[in-house]
């Protein structure tokens, strides 16, 4: 990611967020949905992570970060008009791809659990599930249910 790239970002993950089929009625709450912008714009704003983005014909398309643990894979999103055409697949790859040069053993990401494609996705990249449980949402500000993936490399 470039310093222009930061504000696109931003939107693309909130935009994709938004179009989750992943929601329950709690997450429609207006204030949540203005706490979840603020923190996708923070987060591009200031964020000095290992983000990769995908840009196509110059409009970003999808990004993913590793943000805090070495092994994890904290961020990936695709724009709602991007989704179903590889570009999620080609950023965990890319980023599996620098863990494996880096030495990392197991590589670790979450996502909501009634987030089916995603599983599904990260599934057929070589993650499998290792755990499911609930998990407090610092920028959403309420308990989601989560499950977390792992491939050991």
């Amino acid at each position: 990611m470039n310093e222009a790239d930061r504000e696109a970002v931003g939107l693309v993950g909130f935009r994709a967020w938004q179009s989750s089929n992943a929601f329950e009625d709690v997450y429609l709450d207006p204030s949540v949905i203005e706490r979840v912008q603020g923190e996708f714009a923070q987060f591009a704003a200031t964020s000095t992570s290992d983000i990769a983005v995908v840009e196509i014909d110059g409009e970003i398309a999808g990004w993913g970060a590793r943000d805090g643990e070495p092994n994890h894979i904290s961020d990936l999103w695709v724009g709602p008009e991007w989704q179903g055409r590889g570009f999620g697949r080609a950023l965990v790859e890319h980023f599996l791809q620098k863990m494996r040069a880096a030495g990392i053993g197991t590589v670790t990401i979450s996502t909501h659990a009634k987030n089916v494609s995603a599983i599904r996705l990260y599934e057929r990249c070589g993650f499998r599930i290792v755990w499911q449980g609930q998990q407090w949402s610092d920028s959403m500000k309420v308990e989601l249910q989560k499950v977390r993936l792992e491939q050991v490399l």
